[in-house]
């Protein structure tokens, strides 16, 4: 029921330049069904913290971070709340 509608991206697995925001953003989906709101705003803003400090982004938003350093990024971030 949560996940992202882009589907598993199979060109390109493997070469650690998928974007992980929009399957991070799904467990924020699943956080507020679940009735865990505040977690739910906790990791949106983080991952617009991500985009709106721009340093630590995948290929398609102009970056050139791996897969794995985004989601270190957003979970240093996350982790800082």
């Amino acid at each position: 029921m949560f996940e992202p509608v882009h589907g598993s991206a199979p060109d390109i697995a493997g070469q650690g330049l998928a974007n992980p925001l929009a399957a991070i953003w799904s467990v924020a989906q699943m956080m507020d069904h679940f009735g865990e709101e505040e977690w739910g705003r906790k990791i949106v803003s983080t991952i617009k913290q991500i985009i709106d400090e721009g340093e630590v982004l995948t290929p398609d938003f102009g970056g050139d971070a791996s897969t794995e350093e985004v989601g270190d990024q957003f979970i240093k971030l996350l982790t800082s709340y």
